[in-house]
């Protein structure tokens, strides 16, 4: 299996096809769309491609070749759309990861116009499995519906009842803040306020800060993520904002996040994560196999995700065939959709109608520095939300596929 890696940032890769037509027919071309240089850059990135490669890699040659190319959206909309548009017009048979759910929303589109396959493991809105699904995407790993249930059900339970939302002003942050809402309005908690700050221009949070203790809530939520959550929560620690009693709920944080931050400062904040590399024997195989290319960090649940989702597509093009697979984007994802999941990074699986990959969720307390055993050795398991009860229910999103 020839494995081929191209960078573009910015701009689309131009492919080339100078080889032999058969040689074309027999290739199949994945295109790893992500933030290379922004605030989005350390929970994929650079470590998303090498988890999709790593994932070619182990497929093997199963009689088609595998090209693997990259590039940068920058967060933008018009960007993602223009190389989505570009790829898939130029013999892209797939596109994943895409994170900043704007332009996951927006790339999601032109999959569908396309009839291309579009694998989204970077982009948290709930959108592309409810009023958005697509029969041509599926959702992998994590959503803001999930990470709602998980960890503000989890602060409401431990007694944060009154909750002040920092939200990032594009998609993601506004789904986040509506599913997390929704959650604690539910267990009989209430929303005091919110405020929404420019993405991506934006890294000081101290008026922010300010208007959320001025609401005297028990928990300042953030939805955001990446850089934002850094700063968010780096600030929130010089105001002295805990030492007033006041929580934290970082509804969407990574491991590389909790790296940054210190465990100094992020001891004993609670986050939801659907993958930790020392979670069971099989996260820790997998991670000792990414040390090569990864070298000297770690995989995350966003990185991870894609190997997972780029290793079931493999599975599906060997089981149909490489003619059937680039004939049809739709039959491309149904595939999938019929085969069970199965991986290193998150175990066993399904998808759903309406393009839901199933995995648990699982709630992680940060360790104290004293708990920790050495670098990335952040987590301590809480609780797991078991897999068919950790997403919104099929019938609840408004997704078309879903025949009642």
């Amino acid at each position: 299996m020839t494995i081929q890696r191209r960078a573009a940032f910015g701009v689309a890769a131009a492919l080339p096809f100078a080889g032999a037509r058969g040689q074309a027919a027999q290739t199949i071309r994945i295109g790893v769309l992500n933030d290379q240089s922004g605030p989005y850059r350390d929970i994929s990135g650079p470590s998303g491609v090498q988890c999709a490669l790593q994932a070619v890699a182990e497929f093997g040659s199963r009689g088609f070749n595998v090209e693997v190319i990259n590039a940068d959206h920058q967060n933008r909309p018009d960007v993602g759309v223009n190389i989505a548009r570009q790829w898939y017009d130029q013999g892209v048979d797939m596109i994943i990861d895409v994170p900043t759910s704007s332009v996951g929303l927006a790339v999601n589109n032109v999959a569908r116009e396309k009839n291309k396959a579009y694998i989204n493991t970077g982009s948290a809105t709930s959108d592309l499995t409810g009023a958005q699904c697509s029969p041509n995407t599926i959702h992998w790993m994590y959503d803001t519906y999930m990470l709602a249930k998980s960890t503000g059900a989890a602060m409401v339970r431990a007694g944060g009842d009154t909750w002040f939302f920092i939200t990032a002003d594009y998609a993601f942050g506004h789904a986040l803040e509506r599913d997390t809402g929704n959650f604690v309005r539910g267990a009989g908690g209430r929303v005091l306020g919110s405020v929404r700050y420019p993405f991506p221009a934006t890294t000081d949070f101290s008026s922010f800060l300010v208007q959320a203790q001025a609401s005297r809530a028990k928990v300042i939520g953030f939805a955001n993520a990446g850089a934002d959550t850094i700063n968010s929560i780096k600030q929130a620690a010089e105001f002295g904002v805990t030492r007033r009693g006041t929580k934290l709920a970082a509804l969407l944080m990574f491991l590389p996040d909790v790296h940054s931050i210190g465990l100094e400062t992020a001891q004993g904040l609670v986050l939801t994560e659907s993958f930790y590399w020392d979670l069971n024997a099989r996260t820790r195989a997998f991670t000792d196999r990414m040390r090569p290319r990864l070298r000297d960090v770690v995989p995350n649940m966003a990185s991870a995700a894609n190997y997972s989702a780029t290793l079931h597509y493999l599975k599906a093009i060997a089981d149909m065939g490489v003619a059937a697979s680039k004939a049809s984007g739709i039959d491309v994802i149904n595939r999938m959709k019929a085969m069970p999941c199965d991986d290193d990074a998150f175990g066993a699986g399904t998808i759903r109608l309406d393009g839901r990959k199933l995995c648990p969720a699982y709630l992680f307390e940060v360790k104290a520095p004293a708990e920790s055993r050495g670098r990335w050795d952040y987590y301590k398991l809480v609780q797991t939300t078991p897999a068919e009860e950790a997403f919104r229910p099929i019938g609840e999103g408004g997704c078309a596929l879903v025949r009642s």
